[in-house]
């Protein structure tokens, strides 16, 4: 029989165990708890951490990366910055940062071209209606030329005319531009009288000095005569512009082997690599233009250079220092757009240079003959006892003093209209068409065929 104090102090010792057994779960479930606050506390530390980590790169993105980006699609070579934390460059969410800039730059470069073709339509348009009410005052000026003999009213009446003519230029070049087509339709031409009409659309044609070496009757195919006479004006027009007013501007008419060059030399400060690079970009004519890409106001002669050139497969190319320290220009034309005029039966403008083709052909059969020119001086050289030539010394007492030319007086009235004339007359063997133009729209210079696929008048 168990007594009393024995079952008490089982009683308490069993107490004692299970209070020391739930002691100490009680201690290990506190300790468990601390290791789970600091673990939890650990991750709110890096939430909080990556929270604003993310916060800053998109901020960092709307204020830096989204305008550069936005930038980078009118300028390629401005650069994008990266983001503010390299190690998220390849993870799910840099990638998905990258996404949201090649969008934005997709919507930009789409918005900017329909808002830019809009604008080139409105263009157009206003053009269209400047090259008609220019028409109209360019038959004015024609008809008033023959009505008057004023000697100095005929004078003031072609430089009027040429001043229109410019202004026709301009407005035809942006008409070019902006997507219209070049507004006229010619018979074959010659070549030379295609450089010299777009050379009489300039304000400085008397500083340009045309040297053609080609055979005679080089002409040009119909639909090649205009888109050549625009190109050769806007060439000549910007080595007027970047050269000396004392400076003259040489053209040269050559043969190649797949056809003609015409070849423009200028004395000004030439390019840098950069703009040269710029320029034969625009006038290879092989990226869309914008007018946004042509500067405030739009610089657009090299633009409409690259338009035409496309359009009809023509070559410019202006990567080539002149022998003068300027720019060289060399317009190539294949020979698929080159026909033959005879000359008897359509010679060319007479303002136009002659060719120095028949010239050389001359000369090369004179040489060894006993007739020379008579401004080409004979040089005898004494022969030795074998017959081959000694070389004398030339004395300064054997040199002819060159008299001084004596000084032209200043040209009457009469004489500068014929003048004019005669640079009008080249515009007009340029120019001419088989038909007058239709009613309600005025002629192009000098007698030409005006079509317009818009239906105005276009140059």
């Amino acid at each position: 029989m168990i007594e009393l104090p024995d079952l008490v102090a089982g009683g308490l010792a069993a107490g004692t165990l299970s209070a020391l057994a739930l002691g100490g779960g009680l201690l290990r479930l506190r300790r468990q708890q601390t290791r789970q606050r600091a673990e939890i506390a650990a991750l709110r530390t890096q939430l909080d951490g990556s929270l604003r980590a993310f916060t800053a790169e998109v901020e960092h993105l709307a204020a830096r990366r989204v305008p550069a980006a936005a930038r980078q699609v009118a300028h390629p070579h401005l650069d994008v910055p990266g983001p503010l934390q390299p190690l998220t460059v390849g993870t799910p969410f840099g990638i998905a940062l990258e996404n949201v800039l090649l969008a934005m730059q997709a919507e930009v470069a789409a918005q900017r071209t329909r808002v830019d073709a809009a604008a080139q339509a409105g263009m157009r348009g206003a053009t269209r209606e400047i090259q008609a009410a220019l028409y109209r005052l360019q038959d004015a000026l024609r008809g008033l030329q023959q009505r008057y003999d004023d000697p100095e009213l005929t004078q003031t009446l072609f430089e009027l005319d040429h001043e229109n003519e410019q202004s026709l230029r301009r407005a035809q070049v942006a008409a070019v531009v902006c997507g219209a087509w070049v507004g006229l339709a010619r018979e074959e031409s010659h070549l030379v009288d295609a450089v010299t009409g777009g050379q009489a659309r300039l304000a400085g044609y008397h500083r340009v000095k045309v040297h053609n070496h080609l055979e005679p009757g080089t002409a040009l195919v119909s639909h090649a005569v205009e888109p050549v006479a625009v190109i050769v004006a806007e060439l000549l027009d910007n080595a007027l512009r970047h050269s000396a007013p004392d400076t003259d501007v040489v053209v040269s008419l050559e043969h190649v082997h797949h056809g003609v060059c015409v070849t423009i030399d200028d004395a000004g400060l030439g390019m840098t690599q950069d703009e040269r690079d710029r320029a034969q970009r625009l006038v290879a004519g092989d990226s869309p233009i914008l007018l946004t890409d042509l500067g405030d106001p739009p610089r657009m002669g090299l633009a409409a250079i690259g338009r035409l050139t496309r359009q009809f497969d023509l070559g410019v190319d202006v990567s080539s220092p002149s022998p003068y320290g300027g720019v060289r220009a060399v317009l190539r034309v294949d020979s698929h757009l080159l026909s033959h005029l005879d000359p008897a039966d359509r010679p060319q403008a007479p303002s136009a240079p002659r060719t120095t083709r028949k010239a050389a052909a001359a000369a090369s059969h004179a040489y060894g003959t006993d007739e020379t020119a008579p401004d080409t001086p004979r040089h005898h050289t004494p022969r030795d006892a074998d017959g081959l030539p000694q070389r004398r010394r030339r004395t300064r007492a054997a040199a002819v003093p060159e008299q001084p030319a004596p000084r032209r007086p200043a040209p009457r009235p009469e004489e500068a209209a014929a003048a004019l004339g005669a640079l009008q007359s080249g515009t007009a063997a340029a120019r001419s068409g088989a038909e007058a133009a239709p009613q309600g729209t005025a002629p192009a210079a000098h007698e030409t065929d005006n079509t317009d696929d818009e239906g105005g008048a276009a140059r």
